[in-house]
Parts: C-alpha cells; structure tokens; sequence
C-alpha cells in the first residue's frame, strides 16, 4: 500500500509539473511544496481517524454518506472518478511528450493508445499482476529519486562531479532573490503543487479490506506522507541548489544534467525510462482507483448495476472497462490539442481533488462532532488540534480556488466542476438509482 500510494503521487506532477511551477515561483516553490505537504498531513490524518473509527474501514465515499449526507457521497465518489479520468490524461499526454524523444517522427496520440492498452491490460487481468506492476514501476521511481537527492548532496556539500569544489547554496538566492516573483508566484503555482499531491488520498481505498486497521493503517497513512514530502522537497531542494532557477526546464531535465554531472552518459536515456514509468505507474494506479470507485458505487445503488460485474478473480472488469474506453477521449484530446493537453488536465483534476480533500475534512469535523470518549485506536491516533486544523486546511483549499480563477489557464476548471456537479444533480433527483 505504501508503494500504491508512493506511485500514484510521483508521476509527472514531479517529472514534468515542477519545472512550470518553478518557473511561477522561482526557489520560493519549496515553500509552497511544504506549505501543501502539512495541508496534505492534516488531510491524511483525518482521513485515517475516520477509517479507523469505521465498524468495517471504509472508503472516504463511505465517509461522507455516513457523517454528511448520501448526496454529497454519490458527488464525491463520481467527481473522484472524473479525477482520476483526467489525471489518467495528464499521464498519457506525458507519455506521448517523452517517447517523442526517442521517436520524434511518430505521432504522440499513437504511444498514448498503446500506453493505455497495456496499463488497461494489466488492470483488466488481476489484481496480482497489477499489484506486480505498481510495485516495480514504483521502485524504479523511489530508486532514481533517492539516488537523485544523495549524488546532489554529494555535489552540493563535497563537490562530487564539480572538480572537488562544493556548489553550495547560493543558487537559492542568487538570479533575482529566493522569490524573485514574490507570494503572487508562489500563490500563482499552487495548483501545480497540489496536483503534484494528487492520489494520495488513494489509501482510502486501498485500507478498505485490510487486515488489523489498527496496527496497519496508522503506520502506513503516517509514512507515505514523510515519504512523499522527502521525494518532492528533497529532490526540488537539491535541483535548486544544483541549477539557477531560471534555466530549469530551459536547458534541459535537471534529472538529466545531475547524473550527467556522474559520468553517466546514458542519463537522458536513464530519466527518459524512468519518466515514462512514472507516468504509467501513476496512470495505472489511477484506473484502478475509477474501477474500485465505480464497483463500489454499483453496490450502493448510485451507478449502473452491470458496474458489479467481476471476474472469477475478484476484478471490477465492468467498471474498469468504462474508466479505459472514456480514457480514449484522453488520446483524441492528444491528437487534437497537444500542447494545452497536459495544462487542462491538471487544472480540472485539482478541482475535483480540493472538493474529496474538503470533503474528507468535513466528514471528519461531523465525526468529531458526536465521537464517543475513549482509548480507541481512532482516538489515540486522531488529527491535532482539531478543529482547528480542520478549518485552516479549508481555508488554504478555499484559497487555492480563488487562485484558480484569477488564472486564465486554470479557470475553466471553475467553470467545467459546476457544470458536472449540476450535471449529476440531475441524475441523483431524477434518474432511477440504478440506472445512474
């Protein structure tokens, strides 16, 4: 589960979002990646006392139907469908960008198409071999990366492939100060960062049939956020201190250029292949997500029955088959708008992420609510200083939205979440339930 987690998140909010969020903010970016880390902390924790306080640990759809209303659980459970749709896109349109580099002449669309028929292959088989799957392609993302943060540190404090001369840290400073486009570029690059954070939350689903949640859920919910708060600040830090701000994505994949720096001269080659396998990994994780998310609304009565199909295996393929056929509008969009693919995307799946966060946080401020006293596992491992925490996490996704809608990339997202929110209303008042 902690790779499931680890491989949903890195995918090319790092590899390839990162360089566009710097460009916003500069070295200040490390702050706004912090600054989303402890939101993200706050989420995970309420999110892990809710499960653990569960009779039977549930998803965060169960959550919100329990501790908020039916209603808000079937908008959630179909707005995180839609996230991870178009996050599965974003990975694609990736894909397509990165396999240019070694195919220049054949079209992105096409490695796109055959991307999303393997990863829907091994979704489709078993769980087994998608667990396989995620395992590997994960550890190939947690190795480079980590080998990524010690050879900078290397370089940074002991002038390793650097002629024996430290770089230090005045690369941080240095070409227009530490935020060179003041708290506007950092603000402005928040959407970026927290789709960066995208699925961790994923382990909501992924708790929902384990073994002893009392001694697992705490352990794992807890890690996976230090993890990926090291991946990400840990390797940004390094870039930053490696690279002036400003030549970051100009010159080059930083990845690209550290290892270089080592001798190694088939790094482009190296990072190339890790990239990919991010983005199928991620991707990967993402349609297993949609498959479980939709089986488990079939059984709620609030998504077409033949959704509660399953293979003699325990597979979802009903429901999996629907999140990889809408998957192909995913590789039309790469045919007919490469360039703004990846930017619409990450802009409509952090909409439908704030919405499940702050879902997830209200939820538990119900919960808290009317909680019974006592040592239970739920308690000893409860959220700190609720509700406080609770209300300052909202406030900072209140305010990512506002950011949102100030951006001309950003703000059809805005405008596209109502319009589904109201499309769904419609179907929850109108539609049979099980025809929805």
């Amino acid at each position: 589960m902690n790779l499931l987690a680890l491989g949903s998140c890195i995918g090319v909010g790092l590899f390839l979002g990162s360089a566009k969020a710097i460009e916003l903010a500069g070295p200040a970016i490390l702050v706004g990646y912090l600054a989303g880390g402890l939101v993200l902390l706050v989420i995970m924790r309420a999110l892990a006392e809710l499960t653990l306080a569960s009779a039977n640990p549930a998803s965060f759809v169960g959550h919100a139907r329990e501790h908020i209303s039916p209603y808000v659980a079937y908008l959630t459970g179909w707005l995180y469908w839609a996230m991870w749709i178009v996050t599965c896109v974003a990975e694609l349109s990736a894909i397509a960008v990165y396999m240019h580099a070694w195919f220049p002449d054949v079209p992105g669309w096409i490695w796109s198409l055959v991307a999303l028929i393997c990863i829907g292959g091994v979704n489709l088989a078993t769980t087994r071999l998608f667990g396989e799957f995620e395992y590997w392609f994960a550890l190939i993302k947690v190795v480079v990366i980590v080998a990524l943060i010690v050879a900078g540190l290397a370089m940074i404090c002991l002038g390793l492939g650097a002629g024996g001369t430290p770089v230090g840290f005045a690369n941080l400073w240095q070409h227009g100060g530490f935020a060179p486009h003041g708290v506007k570029g950092v603000m402005l690059a928040m959407q970026m960062v927290m789709f960066a954070y995208l699925g961790v939350e994923m382990l909501g689903l992924a708790v929902t049939g384990v073994k002893q949640p009392d001694r697992v859920i705490p352990r794992v919910f807890g890690a996976v956020f230090w993890r990926i708060l090291v991946f990400y600040f840990g390797a940004l830090f390094v870039i930053l201190c490696l690279y002036p701000w400003n030549e970051i994505g100009t010159n080059g994949s930083p990845f690209v250029r550290t290892f270089e720096r080592l001798g190694i001269g088939a790094a482009g080659d190296i990072i190339n292949f890790v990239v990919i396998t991010a983005a199928l990994s991620s991707c990967s994780g993402g349609i297993f997500s949609t498959g479980r998310m939709l089986y488990g609304m079939a059984t709620e009565h609030k998504a077409p029955r033949r959704f509660m199909v399953r293979s003699p295996s325990g597979v979802p393929r009903a429901a999996l088959a629907v999140s990889i056929s809408t998957l192909v509008v995913g590789v039309a969009l790469n045919f007919l708008a490469p360039e703004r693919i990846f930017s619409w995307a990450t802009a409509v799946a952090t909409f439908a992420a704030i919405w499940t966060w702050c879902v997830i946080l209200v939820a538990h401020l119900r919960y808290r609510s009317k909680r019974p006293k006592g040592n239970t596992a739920a308690a000893r491992y409860g959220l700190r200083f609720s509700p406080y925490s609770n209300y300052g996490a909202l406030i900072f996704l209140g305010g990512l939205i506002i950011i949102m809608a100030l951006s001309p990339d950003t703000r059809p997202a805005l405008l596209l979440g109502p319009i589904f929110i109201a499309v769904l209303t419609f179907a929850y008042r109108f539609v049979p339930s099980d025809r929805v």
